[in-house]
């Protein structure tokens, strides 16, 4: 299952990439909004946002894409690999 994180902490991808891979997901991280960010999200099968680390643009744009392709969506506030755990489990 294909999972694209938006927001978290820079210092944690791997952390952050290293918990998926342990329930066998593959994820993507984008820690920002940058250009292309909604090109830079793509298909995935899941969309996990954590809120306190990123835009409020980022997030509503991240929000609008996840409606329009009927991704499912989970937004949590905080950006530990605990919470990204709790999210893939």
């Amino acid at each position: 299952m294909s999972v694209t994180l938006i927001g978290g902490m820079d210092r944690l991808k791997r952390e952050y990439i290293a918990a998926a891979l342990e329930y066998g997901h593959d994820l993507k991280c984008i820690s920002r909004n940058e250009r292309n960010f909604v090109d830079k999200i793509g298909n995935p099968d899941t969309l996990i946002v954590f809120t306190n680390k990123i835009s409020h643009e980022a997030k509503r744009k991240a929000v609008q894409l996840a409606r329009s392709k009927k991704i499912p969506l989970r937004m949590i506030h905080s950006c530990g690999v605990s919470s990204l755990r709790e999210c893939l489990d």
